[in-house]
């Protein structure tokens, strides 16, 4: 970890301008919180640490006032981030979400979790310190015990803010739920703030700093959406308001008119039929989006987000109406951009050739990609799985839940075909991805998550 990153995580970064308050309405709300005595904390300087930071961050009482929401929001944020989404397969409650800007809907229900429901009450702060520093992204993100030991106030404060999101009681969490929080989404979010603090020396005062674009590169369904609007949403709670803007692969693809003409030309292969793969995406209207992103380096810029409407036409999707975009405003920090096949490189011939003889037209249009994606990338979270059957069983997850709650959902059959238009490119792309990187990243900025079946991080290799 860089000198940075001991800075970052133990107080509030030098390009946030406001203290950690969320913006949205709350209500004061004492609740009981038991506190280990501090003569637990006097057995060595990191304890000692400990015990201070928190001391000096909360109120220490024998109980301590939290502010809760108490109406959390339900419509995008003018920057076009995504809209609360609880319909996590971690979490416990009766709760939706979804995003009304952008079509990105996300499980609404009843939830039916696939982890335990034991609770695991954080007891103490000694507690928790000692769960963070067992996670497995600790050493990958760079942070030592002693780190987050210094920063414990700023843990706490980020897991307070994502228990509010995914209105979760904070204070009897799941180890699932808690897991993914301090496990996750949080080391995580430390590691792009270091990012973003390189990436912002590197320019001399008074320059305009563009934002830094952070790729996330996962597969359907592993949870890429959710991360990047918990981190979002993070940026906004401990930033400014406008500090952060999401976006897709997925805003970028054809119209349905540009859509149909592809087909035509490729009446013969089925990865070319539908919306997904490398040809389906408008590049040019990509370097245009981003390019235009990149210029939002002061206050009074604004520009909209492209959006895309997967439910035009039957489910075969089309470009949203531009009056439905959300618009954002500068001076923007980061901007987070995720896709399926972010940083996909082309291979040999015959190496796509033995995944699907259809993949070849594919990989001759991915040579394009570099320029109208990757290029603009300068840090990357890679989310790796052990094997691509995940998607299947993920994407047959969220079908099945769907029509539980009464809405429309693919069969399994549909699901079988509509993932299997993705899988050779899987195949084909990930093992590269996974043992050289992203097309054109650095190592020294890049971040390898490998998740198991069940969508949580492990150590991996």
């Amino acid at each position: 970890m860089t000198t940075a990153t001991s800075s970052i995580v133990s107080q509030p970064t030098p390009w946030l301008t406001t203290s950690l308050i969320s913006p949205y309405k709350t209500q004061s709300c004492s609740q009981s919180f038991t506190v280990v005595s501090s003569s637990l904390f006097t057995t060595s300087p990191t304890a000692a640490n400990l015990s201070s930071k928190f001391c000096s961050s909360f109120l220490f009482n024998s109980s301590l006032s939290f502010r809760k929401l108490s109406v959390m929001p339900t419509e995008a944020a003018k920057s076009g981030s995504l809209t609360l989404a609880r319909g996590c397969s971690w979490m416990q409650d009766n709760s939706m979400g979804y995003d009304t800007t952008s079509n990105r809907k996300l499980r609404q229900g009843p939830l039916h979790s696939v982890f335990s429901t034991t609770p695991a009450v954080v007891s103490s702060v000694q507690d928790l310190y000692e769960f963070i520093c067992s996670g497995p992204l600790i050493e990958k993100t760079g942070l030592t015990p002693e780190m987050v030991a210094e920063s414990i106030d700023r843990w706490l404060e980020c897991g307070l803010y994502l228990c509010r999101l995914f209105q979760l009681n904070e204070l009897n969490l799941t180890v699932p739920q808690k897991a993914r929080i301090y496990h996750y989404y949080i080391p995580v979010f430390f590691w792009c703030e270091d990012q973003i603090s390189h990436h912002r020396s590197m320019f001399k005062d008074g320059e305009d700093i563009p934002p830094l674009v952070i790729g996330f590169s996962a597969p359907q369904g592993c949870g890429k959406t959710t991360l990047v609007f918990a981190l979002d949403y993070l940026f906004r709670c401990t930033g400014r308001k406008s500090a952060s803007a999401t976006i897709s692969i997925d805003d970028f693809y054809l119209t349905a008119e540009d859509q149909a003409k592809l087909r035509e030309a490729n009446p013969s292969n089925a990865l070319l039929e539908f919306r997904g793969n490398a040809g389906s995406h408008d590049l040019q209207f990509s370097i245009e989006t981003l390019t235009d992103l990149m210029k939002l380096t002061k206050e009074g810029l604004k520009m909209k987000l492209p959006r895309y409407d997967k439910s035009a036409y039957g489910g075969r999707g089309d470009r949203a109406d531009p009056s439905t975009w959300p618009e954002v405003e500068g001076p923007l920090t980061v901007v987070l951009f995720e896709g399926w096949m972010l940083g996909f490189k082309p291979l040999p011939v015959e190496v796509v050739k033995a995944a699907d003889p259809q993949l070849v037209a594919v990989n001759k249009n991915l040579q394009a990609y570099y320029d109208a994606w990757d290029k603009f990338i300068k840090a990357w979270v890679v989310i790796k799985i052990k094997d691509p059957s995940c998607v299947y069983e993920w994407r047959l997850q969220a079908e099945v839940a769907m029509r539980e709650e009464g809405k429309p959902g693919m069969s399994d059959e549909e699901v079988m075909d509509f993932v299997s238009r993705y899988l050779p490119a899987y195949h084909a792309y990930l093992p590269t991805l996974y043992s050289e990187g992203p097309n054109g990243s650095d190592p020294e900025h890049l971040l390898v998550v490998e998740i198991d079946e069940k969508r949580n991080p492990i150590l991996g290799n």
